[in-house]
């Protein structure tokens, strides 16, 4: 089920008002019922904001006898995001918030859902093909390639890159593999896998483990050699870097500079190091969205209109019926919301940007855009056909494509160079 949404734009103005529901809520019809959910969880998200404890719990009150994890995708996408806002308002009592999270077992929705996700979301799928077309193009006649796996991990576009790499005319390059992940069982496992696909290929391989986060990586990590040619690819991972604490922002100002992007001193070591080595190529997939943004009730509607999108392809790929896996995915989307509504400063991780954005950034750092190999649009739109997914589609973007379902973006691809 689909509910129209309040326009996003990067400074919202929340002036919405509750009227009194004449219908019991119990007996709304579906799209009247999707409709006071998406009034409700506004409202309560401007509560919130304000500190109005009391009327964002009668808020919440109402969501909770229209929402359901087992309904209709609105009503699916209601319960995460009141979920977040309960959590950020349990957060004004520390030691209550903790107590509870005591109680809590470890979340594994990420890894319970990752074998889903194929099946469910074409994205990743698309852009791993669209990652190792424009890689093996940019790379032709190089005899030692390094890639660097920027905290993905995912043996589903490392095994069908090193194919690929395996069928060049001219033989297989010696390939380099750096794979970065605060998870060591996730680089372990998938050296493991990749020095066994490479001896079945007969190709010259070497893998560089690297047991550390994102934040921490450094050139020496890398052992870049001369005469490589380095390429990054980070796979819904280089956002991590944009946390930042926003309480400079609230003392100081808006903290943009004359571009209108917000300084990110994260962002800009990285970039810079990254510029250090003369890359040859940058491929980046990043969600097409904008959380990055100082106000909650402006993520809040970015986040609504991002997720009602998400929650839909959802509903497109398991249909109706609840299941294991579609709850697994919704919770993995769910730990996302959350980051987003209910966390603030550092711990704000999920702080995506438009491409738009991006693009500032890289070219601030002195990255130029590369095109994205494709035949033709033709070509792309045949990748999406392959898929077996209706409803989603690829679009030429400024310097990047976009992979939308049904007109609406979710993520870009995009490649720079210095």
């Amino acid at each position: 089920m689909t509910t129209s949404l309040p326009s996003p734009g990067p400074e919202v103005s929340l002036s919405l008002t509750l009227p009194p529901c004449p219908t019991p809520l119990e007996a709304l019809k579906p799209e009247e019922r999707g409709i006071r959910l998406i009034q409700l969880l506004l409202t309560c998200a401007k509560h919130a904001s304000s500190g109005n404890l009391h009327r964002a719990d009668e808020c919440l009150r109402q969501i909770s006898l229209l929402a359901s994890v087992s309904g209709d995708s609105i009503q699916r996408l209601s319960v995460r995001f009141a979920s977040a806002l309960a959590i950020r308002l349990v957060k004004r009592w520390p030691g209550l918030h903790k107590a509870l999270n005591y109680t809590q077992l470890p979340k594994q929705e990420f890894d319970d859902a990752k074998p889903f996700w194929g099946r469910a979301f074409p994205y990743l799928g698309l852009s791993y093909a669209i990652i190792t077309r424009t890689l093996i193009k940019a790379t032709m006649g190089e005899r030692v390639i390094h890639l660097v796996d920027v905290g993905s991990g995912d043996v589903n576009l490392w095994v069908p890159l090193l194919r690929s790499l395996s069928c060049i005319p001219d033989g297989p390059p010696h390939l380099k593999v750096s794979c970065m992940n605060a998870n060591k069982a996730v680089v372990d496992k998938l050296g493991a896998r990749l020095v066994k696909e490479a001896e079945a290929l007969d190709m010259a391989f070497q893998f560089n483990p690297l047991n550390v986060s994102l934040k921490e990586l450094t050139s020496d990590m890398l052992k870049v050699r001369s005469g490589e040619a380095l390429a990054f690819i980070s796979i819904l991972n280089l956002h991590a870097l944009l946390a930042e604490d926003d309480r400079v922002d609230a003392h100081f100002g808006d903290n943009r500079n004359i571009n209108g992007i917000k300084n990110s001193k994260q962002m800009c070591h990285f970039l810079t190091m990254m510029r250090s080595l003369s890359p040859n190529l940058l491929l980046v997939v990043e969600q097409e969205a904008d959380h990055n943004l100082n106000r909650l009730v402006d993520r809040f509607v970015e986040g609504l209109h991002y997720y009602s999108a998400v929650f839909d392809a959802i509903d497109a790929a398991f249909g109706p019926t609840s299941s294991g896996e579609r709850h697994a995915l919704e919770g993995m989307f769910g730990k996302e919301i959350e980051n987003i509504v209910a966390c603030e400063g550092v711990e704000r991780e999920e702080r995506h940007e438009r491409h738009g954005r991006w693009m500032a950034r890289f070219g601030q750092a002195g990255f130029k855009p590369v095109r994205i190999w494709y035949d033709s649009m033709e070509d792309a739109n045949q990748m999406v056909e392959a898929c077996g997914k209706d409803g989603y589609k690829i679009v030429q973007g400024k310097a990047g494509l976009m992979i939308c379902w049904h007109d609406r973006p979710l993520y870009a691809v995009s490649a720079w160079t210095c």
